[in-house]
């Protein structure tokens, strides 16, 4: 039964016949994984939240940036540096304390996959690339479970729901994962600060819909929104058995991770070890932000935060070997594709694994 708080904050869903009291239970006893913190993620969990749904799953190894907060409603600039996934499950508390938050400050891979979308009885895909839509289209096929699907470019987004009830896959939708140069993201290209609203708030609605098995659910078409024009479209598509192959579990793992991604050059631990005992070690760049930096770093390192790469990219040298590094890989990697494309630096490598994998490699 709803406690005598759940009736008060949930009258108004209690007084839609559709929902009553045996649709808010439903909520209450659904578990929703949310992958990614931000833009889409953001109005996703509020609003899921915020409508009683009883335990939301929130991955993200992200940390939060200066430029994230035009769009990514639940962080403000005290955050700045904090990881998302963390932030966003305080945030929640306070919004409303009667739903559980399970924190995964992680980057969703093939190794763990399986794992965290089992546990949940919806997924909602809050991602910015390729290569993750696709793990996790083929992880909910796999598992049987519906998958929520946003997307955003610059004024225009699309909204989806794959493998509901036997209904088309992401797959289905598009076999064919885009190259690299097709397949932009908002750091490169920009975005209109509130179109991720609108879209997030689609996707909670269709999340919505799922778990109290309302209305005709976004299965098979596929929601199109230009804030240009405010003109909306639908497109129907259909289940195409020879497309939902799997690749999860039949291939290497590392077929994911070059989906739709252009090449950044890495360097190993193993590799950098052995770079800074050599005649000409490489400049050390850590973009991590400066409390992380003064929390410890690799000596010598010139501490150049992500949040300010931007503004400072002209100090960082064209000529001689600089090694990129972050935390864990993700940052790292995104400050060499912002300076691979804005002044086009060729003498970069980033960490793999960042700094954690470096120093458990050289324990």
């Amino acid at each position: 039964m709803l406690t005598p708080e759940e009736r008060r904050r949930y009258r108004r869903h209690l007084q839609l016949p559709e929902i009553g009291e045996a649709g808010q239970l439903k909520l209450k006893a659904a578990r929703v994984l949310v992958v990614g913190a931000g833009g889409l993620g953001c109005p996703v969990l509020q609003y899921l939240a915020a409508a009683g749904v009883g335990t939301l799953g929130i991955v993200d190894a992200d940390v939060v940036d200066e430029s994230n907060l035009h769009r990514q409603i639940l962080f403000g600039p005290a955050d700045v540096g904090r990881t998302k996934a963390t932030v966003a499950a305080e945030v929640l508390a306070r919004l409303n304390p009667l739903v559980a938050t399970e924190v995964h400050a992680k980057r969703l891979d093939v190794a763990n996959v399986r794992v965290l979308v089992e546990a949940y009885d919806v997924v909602v895909d809050g991602t910015d690339n390729f290569a993750t839509r696709y793990l996790l289209n083929d992880a909910c096929v796999l598992l049987n479970r519906p998958l929520v699907s946003g997307a955003i470019y610059k004024f225009e987004g699309q909204v989806s729901v794959f493998n509901y009830q036997g209904g088309p896959t992401y797959r289905c939708l598009f076999p064919v994962p885009p190259g690299a140069d097709e397949a932009p993201n908002c750091s490169a290209t920009g975005v209109l600060g509130v179109l991720p609203g609108v879209v997030g708030t689609a996707q909670a609605t269709e999340t919505l819909k799922v778990l109290l098995n309302l209305g005709e659910v976004l299965s098979g078409r596929l929601w199109l929104f230009d804030a240009l024009t405010f003109a909306t479209r639908i497109l129907k598509f259909a289940r195409q058995p020879d497309q939902a192959a799997l690749l999860l579990g039949t291939a290497d793992p590392a077929a994911y991770a070059e989906l739709c991604q252009p090449v950044l050059p890495t360097i190993s631990a193993t590799e950098l070890h052995r770079a800074l005992a050599g005649p000409a070690a490489p400049l050390l760049l850590d973009v991590r932000e400066p409390h992380e930096y003064a929390a410890g770093h690799l000596p010598g390192a010139v501490s150049l935060p992500l949040s300010q790469l931007d503004a400072r990219a002209a100090e960082v040298p064209a000529t001689g070997p600089v090694v990129v590094y972050c935390q864990g890989g993700t940052r790292s990697a995104r400050a060499l594709e912002r300076l691979q494309a804005g002044r086009g630096l060729e003498n970069l490598q980033s960490l793999e694994g960042g700094l954690a994998g470096y120093e458990e490699g050289t324990v």
